[in-house]
């Protein structure tokens, strides 16, 4: 009887992983129109998440293909930020487009290798992003735990600034068009929302 439970759970486990893995396909076309939504904050007021201190940057929200997801589970950055998304917007959501582009992500950054230039390569970079995503509550994180590649997703929240007592710090990019470390968006996620 043990054997069979045992093998039933694996069976279970398989299909749940495949599950997650399996990529949703969309429409020809782009599917995600606008670019993201930015407006720079002043002054605004800190707050603390998990022992961190959260600055406000900017508020953000934006509509796009989920590229690739990535969880991570070792690390500081995992305990704030347990996925990363690369999303695409504009030519950077269409089927034509991405089956040209081979994308995979590691190490909290997201990689695009292309034989030829579907579309030219300052269009990838400002259509396309890797984004550290913090759920602000239990709901969100479980949200964003269910969110696939190929998924076309709505978020909103800010851009921020994370800061410990002991002198690390994370602070997201407040640009579409930056490359390289650094070049992230770090976003406090208030809603998510699978279109």
């Amino acid at each position: 009887m043990k054997k069979w439970f045992f093998i039933a759970a694996l069976a279970i486990a398989g299909y749940w992983q495949y599950d997650q893995n399996r990529e949703v396909q969309q429409a020809d076309g782009v599917v995600a129109k606008a670019a993201p939504l930015q407006r720079a904050l002043v002054n605004a007021a800190v707050f603390t998440h998990e022992g961190y201190s959260v600055t406000p940057l900017a508020n953000f929200a934006l509509e796009a293909r989920v590229l690739s997801r990535k969880q991570y589970s070792l690390g500081r950055e995992a305990d704030l930020s347990p996925v990363d998304l690369a999303l695409g917007w504009g030519p950077m959501s269409d089927n034509h487009v991405l089956e040209k582009i081979d994308i995979s992500q590691g190490n909290r950054f997201y990689y695009w290798r292309v034989e030829q230039f579907p579309i030219p390569q300052d269009e990838i970079i400002r259509h396309s992003s890797n984004m550290h995503m913090i759920p602000a509550n239990t709901h969100v994180a479980k949200q964003l735990a269910g969110v696939r590649k190929g998924n076309v997703v709505a978020i909103t929240g800010q851009l921020v600034k994370v800061n410990a007592a002991d002198g690390w710090h994370w602070q997201s990019s407040l640009s579409r068009t930056d490359t390289g470390s650094g070049a992230c968006e770090l976003v406090w996620v208030k809603e998510v929302s699978v279109l």
